[in-house]
């Protein structure tokens, strides 16, 4: 039984019992809350539904729970039910119903987790799009690991998601990179407001290389070549360095193709049409402190310039007409601003501000033997996303960067995810699957096929503790689509780690018989639940993008 089944059980029970007893059951909630108590002592599972509708119903909390626990005396899958406290419930299952939870995951296999939730919902999910301007930085990292497993997870619940870049190719910091590419062809200092860094070197001896002639260009020739060019290489180069992090991404949008497609015009057209574009100052300002922005906004300077809001407005306007129900948008600390007006713009157009979801990652930091590490040797003065994974690898970098919630700072301590040994969280996770497909494949060797699994024997508190594990991942996957955290996931994975390895250590938890011992119930009830869990920890490394290695 799982906490799903629990709580449907419960509701029925109560709407059953408030009818019995000429109470109303309209009171009762859609979907009854149902918790594992902290004290394993206290139960299997506890609810407060008793507490919460109680008085609604016109009785007292406490003689409701103990209605609902004579009710469930005699369910199927109920062991016992207690009342605690002013009107809590507390309530054990019955062995065989905690084992149909092992059955459910193998049956549904990879499909384990997954829910319709979201079924019907085109998501827009934008994330990294850091300029082509330079390599990837930590910041940006972040948001390629943390981005892809949210993808992954809306998918799980039945988004159709659109992973999107959306790149930054127009605007002041290109006119700076090709200046800079110019320069260190030419032997010129780097401009004060420019790039420095090996890589500025590496791309413009590339773009010398491929166009010998390029640098005695006239200037406005020799700048577009570069610009070109060279935006084309960095962009390359990010490209190859997400697909090798394993993210990738369904659309690559060009911000300069809002403008030489004229979508920027007609969207200031349109805000102008409807009265909320103003002109003040001989600019022209969006009304955006009239749906909640906390100051009014520029979108076309006095120069007649564009700003560059203007871009994001004809953006978020191609993005509804691409036909998408909600678009996320996961931008960096610096970025707090854009929340209100991204929302205030979708108004601006008549739409609902909630088609806009904006999440700010908040900074990441490196740190080894105490102290921080400042400096990447290709990029000069940040670290990139290329650094990180040469020291910790692929996963540890996309596991450690989704382990905290985006609104928290994290410290890396690289010395700590280099580690080879339970210290280190990815390491105790993927040695917990490495352990259960090390006693699936020695089960090969003993006749578990000619045996029935007897779950109802599987009564230890390290059994029970494991399954009820297993059962609550469903719920798990769903709140952390919910919230958009995937680091619920992570958490749940070390969770699940934490329970299964003290039952595969203790030697009163034996799977496989000793010597010439026969097959018996209880060991192949026990493999049943090892399997399950090698299913649970690999689906949800799977969500995070992160591999479930079968030896280590």
């Amino acid at each position: 039984m799982t906490p799903a089944d629990l709580a449907d059980l419960l509701r029925a029970t109560a709407a059953k019992v408030l009818v019995e007893r000429g109470l109303d059951p309209e009171v009762l909630p859609a979907e009854v809350t149902v918790e594992r108590p902290r004290n394993p002592e206290h139960g299997d599972y506890a609810t407060n539904v008793a507490l919460q509708v109680g008085k609604k119903a016109g009785a007292n909390p406490r003689e409701l729970a103990g209605w609902l626990a004579e009710a469930l005396a005699d369910a199927d899958g109920i062991d016992s039910a207690d009342v605690a406290g002013p009107g809590f419930l507390n309530i054990r299952l019955a062995a065989a119903a905690q084992g149909a939870i092992v059955t459910g995951v193998l049956a549904s296999g990879v499909s384990y987790g997954t829910a319709d939730a979201l079924r019907g919902t085109r998501i827009n999910l934008e994330f990294v799009s850091a300029n082509p301007t330079g390599p990837i930085h930590l910041g940006g990292t972040r948001w390629a690991s943390v981005g892809d497993a949210l993808g992954r997870i809306l998918s799980a619940q039945g988004a159709e998601v659109t992973r999107e870049y959306y790149f930054n190719d127009n605007g002041a910091q290109i006119d700076r990179f090709a200046n800079s590419l110019v320069a260190a062809a030419t032997g010129a200092p780097t401009p004060d407001d420019g790039y420095a860094g090996a890589y500025i070197g590496e791309i413009a001896a590339t773009v010398v290389a491929n166009h010998p002639e390029a640098v005695g260009l006239p200037e406005a020739q020799r700048h577009e070549v570069f610009r070109r060019e060279g935006v084309e290489l960095m962009f390359a180069h990010i490209k190859q360095t997400l697909h090798d992090f394993g993210t990738d991404f369904d659309v690559y949008f060009n911000e300069s193709s809002l403008f030489a497609s004229g979508a920027v015009e007609r969207a200031v057209s349109e805000l102008k049409g409807s009265g909320n574009l103003y002109e003040k100052d001989g600019a022209w300002w969006i009304a955006s402190t009239e749906y909640g922005d906390d100051k009014d906004r520029v979108v076309i300077k006095s120069d007649g310039s564009s700003a560059y809001i203007a871009g994001d407005i004809a953006y978020f306007q191609d993005k509804r007409a691409r036909g998408f129900d909600l678009c996320i948008y996961m931008l960096g600390a610096d970025h707090h601003g854009y929340i209100g007006r991204l929302k205030a713009a979708a108004a601006a157009f008549g739409d609902d501000p909630d088609t806009v979801e904006v999440l700010i990652g908040q900074m990441v930091n490196l740190v080894k033997d105490g102290a921080a590490v400042r400096m990447s040797k290709r990029a000069g003065t940040v670290v990139t996303l290329d650094d990180l994974v040469e020291v910790i690898g692929v996963d540890a970098a996309r596991y450690s960067l989704v382990r905290s919630s985006v609104n928290s700072t994290i410290d890396i301590d690289l010395d700590l995810w280099t580690k080879q040994n339970n210290e280190n969280p990815i390491y105790y996770v993927q040695y917990a699957h490495a352990r259960t497909c090390r006693i699936a494949d020695n089960a090969a060797a003993f006749d578990f096929a000619s045996v029935t699994p007897d779950f109802g024997l599987m009564s230890a508190d390290r059994e029970g503790e494991l399954i009820r594990t297993l059962g609550e991942y469903p719920r798990v996957v769903a709140t952390a689509a919910e919230m958009r955290e995937p680091h619920r996931v992570v958490r749940y994975l070390e969770e699940l780690a934490g329970a299964y390895h003290p039952f595969q250590s203790d030697d009163e938890m034996r799977v496989l018989p000793r010597g010439d011992e026969p097959v018996t119930a209880l060991n192949a009830a026990r493999l049943e639940l090892v399997k399950a869990t090698r299913q649970v920890l690999a689906n949800g490394l799977g969500l995070l993008g992160v591999g479930a290695p079968e030896r280590m």
